[in-house]
């Protein structure tokens, strides 16, 4: 390939990427939108059973993990630009519904209509790979935090969008924020239609492309499974507390404004970083800034355990946000140096179920653990399943200079 054509395909690159930070920055603010107010709403809908509280923030999780094989596969069918479109209708149509629910004071058609909203979700999650794939190796880490930059703007309309729209059909509170998903949507949905996605120029190079090997192989490579487990790690985690620290924050004592702020604090310490994280893997290697995003996670856990203050709270959840953008982003560029090109569809969809399959399950035993122990509960497993991944990381960069410096032999 001639260098004004490698000019060209990073030009391309940089183009799609910054369409879908921007389409990230609209569609991206249904997350928080839904699992901020999902964990109280499904509160206040409980009459006796609070532990089933978080169930609608679980069906949002379950959704995205549902719905990762279905949009990998309708997006290999129609392309990545029409299929994310379609994701986009797919969360509209789900707020709509979680709005209809509200009016009902439907507690399990609100869970079923986050459902959707995550199923619409599990297309933007495939923004991040939809970026790599079609960038230079150089520029790979680097597309998927600029991706991951319009989650910060998805932090600020999130919780504005719930603080504009949440009284607009009162005496039924929220049911403005849950409608003003399919406004966001369609936003979002407008911004992706300039993507310009070349769906099968996938080699940025004259090499021929090789055939794809059976599944099996692949998830079983060591690199894969190291890198799935820290993604997961970051993810799940994440989830499990975030899930539970608004209903925390209020059991004691805080307000909702409070609690959806620290949200908020959140989210924006999650994307803030994105704008440099590219650049610290290409410096320091995807595995260093995923183990400190796992040393973050721990210190999380250490901050959150000193008190139940509100700056407990809030620099434990900024704490939580960066270790995931550290440990969520190093462990995506990990992955996608364990597929070929022509196995991309079905190694990014299978690799989604199980990331969000888990987190699913993360934040359903959010509310459980919270019910049962409380606070400290949560608090008590973040660290040794955080510094467990440690672990399996150090065994991978181990195994991988000693097959370095044997290949030198």
């Amino acid at each position: 390939m001639s260098s004004h054509e490698a000019a060209d395909q990073l030009a391309l690159a940089k183009r799609n990427t910054l369409v879908l930070a921007s389409a990230n920055a609209f569609l991206g603010a249904c997350a928080p939108i839904a699992i901020s107010l999902g964990a109280i709403i499904g509160d206040y809908l409980l009459d006796e059973d609070k532990s089933l509280a978080t169930a609608p923030v679980t069906g949002f999780n379950l959704g995205v993990a549902l719905g990762a094989l279905p949009a990998a596969w309708l997006m290999r069918l129609i392309g990545r630009r029409y299929g994310f479109m379609t994701g986009a209708l797919i969360t509209g149509l789900g707020g709509l519904s979680a709005a209809l629910a509200l009016f009902q004071l439907n507690f399990w058609f609100f869970a079923a209509s986050l459902l959707l909203v995550g199923i619409g979700g599990a297309f933007v999650q495939q923004y991040r790979f939809a970026a790599a794939d079609g960038a230079p190796e150089s520029f790979k880490a680097q597309a998927i935090s600029w991706v991951l930059i319009g989650g910060i703007f998805a932090a600020i309309i999130g919780p504005q969008t719930v603080i504009f729209a949440r009284d607009l059909f009162a005496p039924t509170l929220f049911a403005g924020a849950y409608a003003g998903l399919f406004v966001l949507s369609m936003i979002g949905m407008g911004i992706l239609f300039l993507l310009q996605i070349k769906e099968h120029s996938v080699l940025l190079d004259d090499t021929p492309e090789e055939p794809a090997r059976p599944l099996r192989e692949i998830v079983g490579q060591r690199s894969f499974l190291t890198a799935l487990a820290c993604g997961v790690c970051s993810f799940a985690l994440m989830s499990f507390m975030m899930t539970g620290a608004p209903l925390a924050m209020i059991g004691c004592g805080y307000s909702t404004d409070l609690a959806t702020l620290g949200i908020q604090w959140h989210v924006l310490a999650m994307f803030g970083p994105s704008f440099f994280t590219g650049k610290l893997i290409a410096r320091f290697g995807r595995e260093t800034i995923v183990a400190t995003g796992l040393v973050s996670l721990i210190c999380c856990a250490i901050i959150a355990s000193l008190g139940i203050e509100i700056w407990n709270f809030w620099l434990a959840l900024i704490l939580l946000g960066i270790g995931w953008n550290f440990g969520f982003i190093g462990a995506t560029a990990m992955v996608t140096r364990t597929y070929r090109q022509s196995e991309k569809n079905k190694v990014q969809g299978v690799h989604d179920v199980i990331l969000f399959g888990t987190v699913a399950f993360s934040s359903l035993m959010s509310g459980q653990v919270l019910n049962a122990f409380g606070w400290d509960g949560i608090i008590m497993i973040v660290w040794p399943i955080a510094g467990l991944c440690l672990v399996l990381l150090w065994l991978q960069v181990r195994s991988e200079r000693k097959n370095r410096a044997f290949a030198l032999q």
